[in-house]
């Protein structure tokens, strides 16, 4: 003998809490924030320009003000690369690899006149302008320029991922 018992449906339980945006989009602009505030530069230094990046950190300049002073050694865990000093033709696929290496988002600040245009170097064994190789955010004037100028660079590069801009 077989009992059918009535079958009841499954109703949706309501909750008291609606969801709204707010924590999300809190969560998201303080995502946002911590990208700007705190970007962390590749050590990527190839010519006489790497020691005025390095002297940017030192404690007459202090670049951990502005949040970068975690110079990384690998690019899975950078996601600024400043490329300071003349690209030489053998050294564009590393650097274009090493780029492609590091996660998105991924900024690229071309340090002083040889990075830029190839600065004194017009011939076949200097890339001129490491533009041709990976996109530009910032360049850098200056041959080599000063720590003020890297740091310059750098509160500029914050500016443009806070209001959300793109290279070209």
């Amino acid at each position: 003998m077989t009992i059918h018992l009535p079958v009841e449906r499954a109703q949706p339980i309501e909750s008291a809490h609606t969801k709204d945006a707010a924590p999300a989009f809190l969560l998201g602009r303080l995502q946002d924030w911590s990208r700007e505030k705190s970007l962390w530069p590749l050590t990527f230094g190839l010519a006489c320009c790497a020691i005025e990046m390095m002297a940017s950190s030192a404690s007459k300049y202090d670049i951990s003000r502005f949040g970068s002073e975690l110079f990384r050694p690998s690019p899975r865990q950078a996601d600024l690369m400043i490329v300071s000093g003349r690209v030489s033709q053998k050294m564009a696929p590393v650097l274009r690899e090493i780029y492609d290496q590091m996660p998105d988002p991924k900024w690229v600040i071309a340090m002083g006149d040889c990075a830029a245009c190839g600065g004194v170097f017009n011939n076949y064994a200097v890339v001129q302008g490491v533009d041709r190789i990976v996109p530009v955010d910032v360049y850098v004037p200056g041959c080599p320029p000063r720590p003020e100028a890297l740091l310059d660079s750098l509160v500029k590069l914050q500016e443009q991922i806070g209001k959300g801009q793109r290279r070209a």
